[in-house]
């Protein structure tokens, strides 16, 4: 069932359903803590497994039983919106639950004799709890905000992916939906030929773009102000703290969760422009970026959970718009799961296609050659 139809409601009549329901977007940082309750209690390597049983398997469960909600805010309550505090300091939030969650699970790491079920379970749920910090530096990173850019920085740090607030923000947001983005995959590619593409043509992208920064302006990259440097430096730091506290044996733990961690991010990216293509204009320029060119979900569990990123296409269109006033439109292609669900079919390629390779096909009327489309499957 469906919560709400598509409809922008009077000022008068508006009001934000889910303020009550934001707070749990803090719930999965926390989930570790109750793996480890339920771990010390029985002894369990199940225990391990919670976190990421409950994000991809009892989530879309919820999603699906409470449908979407397709409420908009009106634009007249647009300002009052984003400059209520409550809505930020979730954000900031976070940070201290992600964190604390690293320290617990590389002191279970480093203490005691895990078996390999809960070694790659303790992986996986710190996996999860830093991709999905990453979606919160996501949204931090694009303010103008100073302190907010940082933060934004801090979250990325435990997934050693600082370099995404560089090419996120600078390279995808320019180039999204055409062939030239690393980010945006193409109709008939799978996830495991996405993913090599994706995270070493981003980690090029945004090195290229913060030298040329300095480089423009007569001076060396090499510097602190360098923003991908930079946050590599917070990445080295934490390590060397953690190592330091529990030693050398968590490196290996910390690099494995780190990879999880964006792995999840990638899996997301590919999900989130799959097939879809900006036009040439008759100037030879590519069309400007509107809500068609990113899928779009209004499953409600899902969008509090990452700060309504699945309303990707209005945050493309409009990428300074916090998270609690993005709007949903009927022009955008709509995904037929929340990203919880559609992650788990995007890692297995013959379901992905046949879920969403039609998808692609009926959003361009049938035209393939408007799609954007992966060359090994246009040969």
């Amino acid at each position: 069932m469906a919560l709400d139809a598509d409809v922008t409601l009077p000022p008068s009549a508006w009001r934000d359903r889910r303020k009550p329901l934001w707070p749990l977007a803090l719930l999965v940082p926390v989930l570790p803590f109750l793996g480890f309750a339920v771990w010390r209690a029985t002894g369990d390597a199940w225990a391990w497994w919670l976190t990421p049983a409950i994000v991809f398997g009892l989530i879309p469960v919820i999603d699906l039983l409470l449908g979407d909600d397709r409420q908009n805010p009106p634009e007249e309550v647009v300002p009052q919106l984003s400059a209520d505090g409550y809505y930020r300091w979730l954000t900031y939030l976070y940070l201290p639950a992600q964190y604390a969650a690293l320290v617990l699970c590389c002191a279970v790491w480093a203490g005691d004799e895990l078996s390999v079920a809960a070694a790659t379970g303790l992986v996986a749920t710190v996996g999860v709890v830093n991709g999905i910090a990453i979606n919160t530096a996501h949204e931090l990173g694009h303010k103008r905000e100073r302190v907010e850019r940082w933060l934004s920085k801090v979250a990325l740090a435990p997934a050693g992916y600082g370099h995404f607030h560089v090419e996120h923000n600078r390279g995808h947001h320019v180039r999204v939906a055409t062939a030239e983005d690393p980010a945006s995959s193409r109709l008939g590619e799978s996830f495991w030929a996405f993913w090599p593409r994706t995270v070493l043509g981003s980690l090029r992208s945004a090195w290229r773009l913060e030298t040329s920064r300095f480089r423009l302006r007569g001076r060396s990259p090499w510097t602190h102000r360098n923003d991908v440097l930079n946050a590599w430096a917070l990445t080295l730091v934490l390590y060397a703290a953690l190592t330091l506290a529990f030693g050398p044996v968590v490196l290996p733990f910390l690099v494995l969760q780190a990879v999880a961690g964006f792995s999840l991010l990638e899996v997301v990216n590919y999900l989130e422009h799959y097939g879809l293509a900006r036009q040439r204009t008759a100037a030879g320029r590519y069309e400007k970026v509107d809500p068609r060119h990113s899928w779009n979900s209004d499953r409600t569990v899902t969008n509090v959970f990452l700060f309504q990123l699945q309303r990707h296409s209005d945050h493309h269109a409009n990428p300074l718009r916090r998270y609690q006033t993005l709007r949903s439109f009927d022009t955008s292609p709509q995904l037929p799961a929340g990203y919880a669900t559609m992650i788990v079919v995007a890692l297995v390629p013959p379901l992905w296609r046949r879920v969403m390779d039609h998808r692609v096909l009926a959003h361009y009327g049938g035209d393939r050659a408007l799609a954007n489309v992966h060359p090994r499957a246009r040969r």
